[in-house]
């Protein structure tokens, strides 16, 4: 909640963030709400995808990270495991030409190994042919976790420091996030969350650190620029000190 001590001294002429990280909550309720299956939830979602990535660019915003499908999704039924692949393969074969077009570079973070071949053939197709793209980096995570990626980074600095290539002593937290998914991207500004749960599921953990919450009672399939323009605001009313003091406070 922002309080008096917390506004910014003139919220309309803060700069948009330049990361926006979301997490893509309620496609599931939003569909047994209105007593349909909840694939056809999942692809209202993709709907709100794209809405949300084009206020994105309209907004001025460079990055925008959305977490599609956590490691523990895994877990759900077979069956809504496999719509959700299904139509992550329709949106890799028939979204990417127009991502393309519009100057949009896709990255995809998460454990590949887990996804199934074509799929990961799908995501490096795309990945090389928006390479170039700098209108917004879209980032997908999927079979993402922030505490394995953690795990991950550790791992590989262990090993390089086990193989004599690096010194222990010079392993600090720009060694460290060196070896995240997301090295070659900004810390989120702001993290919004849809559907009303105010938590951050194991969600870029690291990067995290010093984002701006928001939490949203919308669920994702009716999310839009309106909602974002809303988080925005929100965020640029508020003061980031990153554990500085500020005045006498």
């Amino acid at each position: 909640m922002t309080t008096p001590s917390t506004i910014a001294e003139d919220p309309a002429q803060q700069p948009p963030p330049r990361h926006v990280a979301i997490i893509m909550d309620g496609n599931g309720r939003w569909a047994e709400a209105r007593g349909l299956p909840r694939v056809a939830g999942h692809r209202r979602g993709a709907e709100a995808v794209r809405r949300t990535l084009s206020g994105a660019v309209e907004l001025g915003i460079p990055y925008l990270t959305l977490f599609g499908f956590s490691s523990e999704n895994w877990k759900r039924s077979a069956g809504e495991v496999d719509d959700l692949m299904a139509l992550l393969r329709h949106y890799l074969r028939a979204e990417i030409a127009e991502l393309h077009r519009n100057r949009i570079r896709l990255r995809v973070i998460g454990q590949r190994d887990r996804l199934a071949p074509d799929i990961v053939q799908l995501i490096e197709r795309a990945e090389r042919l928006t390479r170039g793209n700098n209108a917004i980096t879209l980032t997908m995570a999927l079979s993402y976790g922030g505490r394995a990626e953690i795990v991950a980074a550790a791992r590989a600095l262990a090993a390089r420091a086990a193989a004599g290539a690096l010194a222990v002593e010079t392993i600090d937290e720009a060694a460290f996030a060196g070896q995240l998914f997301t090295a070659d991207l900004p810390d989120p500004d702001l993290l919004i969350r849809t559907s009303g749960e105010q938590r951050i599921s194991n969600f870029l953990l690291w990067q995290c650190a010093y984002a701006e919450l928001v939490f949203t009672p919308t669920l994702w399939p009716d999310f839009g620029k309106s909602d974002l323009e809303r988080a925005i605001a929100e965020y640029s009313a508020r003061e980031r000190r990153y554990g500085a003091r500020v005045g006498s406070r």
